[in-house]
């Protein structure tokens, strides 16, 4: 599982708790909060399971490699920081899940859809098709608002050859 902009790694910690089956995060970002390391031990020894199970990476996003077998997830990256983050996950065709925020209309694309849609939402509706046309399976889903206002899922994984071929002739 990697953790793009993951800050505190606080994703990276629920993420692990929540499925076990993945063995290990990585949090990267372009800087480590120095906290980061402080907020990894308290969680470790409320859940020793997490020890050594991740490592954080400090530099450019787009510098990280990413592997088909890579889970990516990313909450509230802003702006066009998701735009990245989804396109260094589909690149890789790594299954992904994004909490998107801070739809900035100048620097992330709403397509012509601001006649029917709000901004923010024009924009994740041009993200969710922009998967599809890369060959993506899309689910999209909302956490409740209590959690967060900025509470759209986008989640994604490659679809298998013959599903995209058949996507393809329809």
């Amino acid at each position: 599982m990697v953790d793009l902009a993951g800050g505190h790694g606080l994703l990276a910690v629920v993420m692990l708790l929540l499925d076990d089956s993945s063995p290990s995060a990585v949090v990267v970002d372009t800087a480590i909060p120095p906290s980061a390391a402080k907020i990894l031990a308290v969680a470790t020894d409320e859940w020793p399971r997490l020890a050594g199970r991740i490592v954080f990476k400090a530099g450019p996003l787009q510098e990280f490699e990413l592997h088909p077998s890579d889970v990516v997830v990313s909450s509230h990256a802003c702006g066009a920081l998701t735009d990245v983050i989804l396109d260094r996950a589909s690149g890789a065709r790594a299954r992904l899940a994004v909490l998107p925020c801070c739809h900035d209309d100048e620097t992330c694309d709403a397509g012509a859809l601001t006649g029917w849609l709000d901004t923010a939402m024009a924009i994740d509706v041009l993200r969710a098709v922009r998967l599809e046309v890369r060959g993506y399976r899309v689910r999209t889903q909302v956490i409740p608002a209590a959690i967060t206002p900025k509470n759209r899922l986008l989640l994604g994984e490659p679809r298998v050859d013959n599903e995209t071929e058949m996507r393809k002739g329809a």
